[in-house]
């Protein structure tokens, strides 16, 4: 066992977190207690031969498959509880329903699901926080994690809080991702993720630990919350990409903005200074890429 933890060292060198949340589109959310074990799919104690099939149907058909459970419960309710959740911009939706077993997940449709289409379930207006609390996969996030559930399972949005498995970026740890839309925030404490929760029920992001929007590539992600610290547009809708191009190491992302017209962000990939552990299990060294704006000028 290490002391070594690479939430506190990412935070320590400061680490930027725009434009470094997943590439996800579509996600389904599968309830079980746990535990989870240090790959979900694989390592959880589901029945035989159902973690296999649900990661090869997830990586054929582009679904980001997630266990979840409520904050604290380890214990199966009853039924399983499932979320089906597309992101894309002002038309995400998030649909759920209730199985009368686990095994019953391979009747939804993972194609239509990874093809943006609806899978004929119950819809939710209200949107769902979703908190990595997965420790198997990397320490940060349990440690981070479950104190993030835990508070706001504790506060007036309660309903709407679910621990997930791994979502990316252990060293961003707390971790959480705002469904339908995609938004991932990062390095958050229960103060801030009560930010976080609010500012999601008033229909806005907060800038400050925002990490991007899953549904754009990552150099987009950085160009959109560049934009929005910009201009301090904080809405959900503010900011909404029309196109993505990229040509080498450049992403040229136009975005329709608020009060601004149309606006082309130029940004680019930069390595990152230096190699470091990544995450708490990390036996080799990485660098750290991030993305630095090299124009914005008016969209014609």
């Amino acid at each position: 066992m290490t002391d070594f933890r690479c939430a506190v060292a990412s935070r320590e060198r400061g680490d930027e977190l725009a434009g470094t949340a997943s590439t996800v589109r579509s996600y389904l959310l599968v309830e079980h207690p746990g535990p989870w074990g240090a790959e979900a799919l694989r390592d959880a104690r589901l029945p035989d031969g159902l973690g296999a099939r649900l990661a090869e149907d997830a990586r054929r058909h582009r679904v980001r498959v997630l266990l979840t459970r409520r904050p604290g419960r380890r214990t199966p309710g009853q039924g399983t509880r499932v979320f089906a959740a597309r992101a894309a911009g002002a038309d995400s939706w998030l649909e759920t329903t209730v199985l009368d077993r686990i095994d019953d997940v391979t009747g939804l449709d993972l194609a239509a699901l990874g093809a943006g289409r609806s899978l004929g379930l119950e819809r939710v207006d209200a949107p769902l926080l979703a908190v990595c609390t997965h420790g198997r996969h990397d320490a940060c996030c349990a440690e981070l994690g479950r104190p993030v559930a835990l508070a706001l399972a504790d506060g007036p949005h309660a309903d709407a809080v679910w621990e997930v498995s791994h979502v990316g970026g252990d060293r961003f740890a707390g971790n959480l991702v705002v469904l339908p839309r995609g938004l991932y925030y990062g390095a958050l404490e229960p103060g801030s993720a009560r930010a976080v929760a609010d500012a999601t029920h008033a229909g806005e992001v907060l800038l400050d630990h925002l990490r991007g929007r899953s549904d754009l590539p990552m150099a987009a992600q950085a160009a959109d919350v560049a934009l929005r610290r910009e201009h301090a547009l904080v809405g959900l809708d503010d900011v909404q990409a029309t196109t993505v191009r990229s040509d080498g190491e450049l992403t040229t992302t136009r975005f329709e903005v608020r009060g601004q017209g149309l606006l082309d962000v130029v940004v680019r990939r930069v390595p990152g200074e230096g190699s470091h552990l990544l995450t708490c299990s990390a036996r080799r060294e990485g660098a750290a890429p991030r993305h630095e704006v090299v124009e914005v000028r008016a969209g014609s």
